[in-house]
């Protein structure tokens, strides 16, 4: 086996990716659809692409529907359903899982007046599905929305090639070592830029509120940032760029892949939340950050728990207290330091206010969770 697939061949999560590999939907012609785009659809008809989290807790699912107004609310919107024995949520005998709209989108593929919904999910008594965190994190903010808790999450993640490895990686061999790809300018230092451009457009239009974004330690490793979002928004706001992602990555036809570590000795993906109070913004608001640090610090082990889909499992291999993180069992804080669990930047440090930085949630983390977590100790006291 080339060395360069034995990097991941431990990694069941890559794997998984195996059956889809050499799928004909990567050499089909992307340029075809053009055609079909002009025909004229009736002035009453828009459509509706529905998206929730999977069973997975990690992976978006999507549907379509046909509507005859344009919606203005999530309310508006009809409730749906869809078959949950087919995405880890329900069982055959009652697979009816129910799909409740919560915000709305403008579709950046279709335009026009049609949209993409992010929606989360019910079982049939209407109780909130396994990998439903929206709920109880829409329970959070509602409880402390009014102190303004801001998040910007920066989501890492990175692109592999239809034979599973990194994007742009030499057949059967790693490129030099890193150092020149971090926010790096050159096609031996970066790939895919026109997929990272794309997915830039495509979530402004949407009306994602993405803020930037970089190259990453890895080559094939990106970065965006999404926020600031406030409370629960951030939620919805990163799940709707990761399928903006995902379904571009379809045109361009390469994998993206939120795995926290797909290759050992080289940085992992993380998804660092960036938190703020009203009073952490405010002059002298040094002094609640530095509250909410030795706040988080007393429940280390409860955060790392919910900061990646499996417990903490994803995140044992990526935080090791190397390549830019802390050790998994061991919670620190300092100012500019990016291997501490929690990190002040510099400016507020100078500044005596702003924000900080939660590095320890994975790249696969669920946003909702996160950042309930984070208003529940920091501000809520639970």
């Amino acid at each position: 086996m080339p060395e360069a697939q034995n990097m991941v061949q431990d990694n069941p999560k890559i794997l998984s990716g195996r059956v889809l590999s050499n799928s004909p939907n990567a050499v089909l012609s992307k340029t075809l659809l053009n055609r079909y785009y002009d025909l004229p659809i009736p002035a009453d008809k828009i459509l509706a692409t529905y998206v929730w989290v999977d069973g997975s807790g990690e992976h978006v699912r999507c549907k379509d529907r046909t509507l005859n107004f344009i919606p203005k609310s999530p309310k508006e919107l009809p409730v749906w359903n869809f078959d949950g024995s087919s995405t880890g949520q329900a069982d055959r005998t009652n697979s009816d899982v129910f799909l409740k709209p919560q915000t709305i989108y403008k579709d950046p593929f279709r335009r026009g007046n049609h949209v993409l919904v992010m929606c989360d999910t019910y079982k049939s008594n209407m109780e909130p599905t396994d990998t439903n965190h929206r709920i109880k994190c829409q329970e959070a903010y509602d409880k402390c929305k009014d102190q303004e808790p801001w998040f910007g999450i920066e989501q890492e993640y990175i692109l592999l090639d239809s034979d599973l490895r990194p994007f742009g990686w030499p057949p059967g061999g790693y490129p030099p070592p890193q150092g020149p790809y971090y926010c790096g300018v050159g096609a031996n230092k970066v790939f895919a830029r026109d997929l990272v451009e794309a997915h830039y457009k495509c979530c402004l239009y949407a009306g994602v509120p993405i803020s930037g974004t970089n190259a990453e330690a890895m080559p094939s490793q990106w970065e965006f940032q999404v926020g600031p979002s406030v409370g629960v928004a951030a939620g919805d706001d990163l799940w709707m760029a990761r399928f903006i992602l995902h379904r571009l990555a379809e045109e361009f036809g390469v994998i993206v892949s939120f795995d926290p570590k797909p290759v050992s000795d080289w940085n992992g993906s993380g998804a660092h939340h960036n938190f703020s109070t009203k009073k952490m913004r405010e002059p002298n608001g040094i002094i609640e950050i530095e509250r909410a640090i030795e706040k988080l610090s007393r429940v280390h082990m409860r955060h790392i728990k919910v900061y990646d889909p499996r417990g903490g499992k994803d995140n044992e291999r990526r935080l090791t207290g190397l390549h830019e993180t802390a050790s998994i069992n061991d919670f620190t804080a300092g100012v500019a330091s990016r291997g501490s669990s929690i990190r002040i930047p510099r400016i507020v440090s100078e500044n005596k206010c702003g924000y900080l930085e939660d590095r320890r949630p994975a790249s696969n983390c669920d946003p909702y969770a996160v950042t309930d977590a984070l208003m529940r100790t920091c501000m809520l006291d639970e």
